[in-house]
């Protein structure tokens, strides 16, 4: 079963997220063959890392638990909060599998929070430029709880509408990009 884990980054963390980069990417390495998608999220100004976005295919919500907060950074404090839902993997593949590569082109972590009846849990059609796309589910996964996508975009407002807006609560849009070692 899959899972999407987003950390987000607490006020002032990035020495601390430096300091112990190595030792992320060494935690993530162990979970090479379960990623489905990685990656930092960063402020406007493209720079600023705010998150990290995990896509992990994990075999119970346990283990799921364990991936998002025995990670390096968690445990030293950089994250303010972890978002950890069921996902559903509608595209069946990984970002290593996108066609757009894992370079180029500005990427964005769209996380729509829903409300009411469900909503964009069939992959649009025509939209080539989705890396990662999937409802967020309750821990049994039996209730809609949003949709997280992975997209290519012009520019945030373009990403935005791989979701059908009055759909949800709130809608969120993060410049994001593929991560781990290069």
């Amino acid at each position: 079963m899959e899972f999407l884990c987003y950390h987000r980054d607490r006020t002032d963390s990035l020495p601390l997220r430096e300091e112990l980069q190595e030792a992320h990417w060494s935690y993530m390495d162990q979970y090479a063959k379960e990623l489905i998608a990685r990656g930092p999220t960063f402020a406007a100004d493209g720079e600023t890392p705010t998150g990290s976005v995990h896509v992990v295919d994990a075999p119970d919500a346990a283990t799921a638990r364990a991936f998002a907060f025995d990670e390096p950074n968690y445990q030293a404090g950089a994250y303010r909060d972890v978002l950890l839902r069921r996902w559903r993997n509608l595209l069946g593949r990984t970002m290593w599998d996108f066609p757009g590569g894992l370079t180029g082109g500005n990427r964005y972590f769209v996380l729509g929070l829903g409300a009411g009846q469900p909503a964009d849990t069939e992959v649009p059609t025509d939209r080539d430029d989705l890396i990662a796309y999937g409802p967020l589910l309750s821990d049994d996964g039996t209730a809609w709880l949003g949709t997280a996508v992975l997209v290519e975009a012009p520019d945030p407002d373009t990403a935005r509408t791989v979701l059908t807006g009055d759909r949800y609560a709130a809608i969120e849009v993060h410049d994001w990009e593929c991560g781990g070692r290069r």
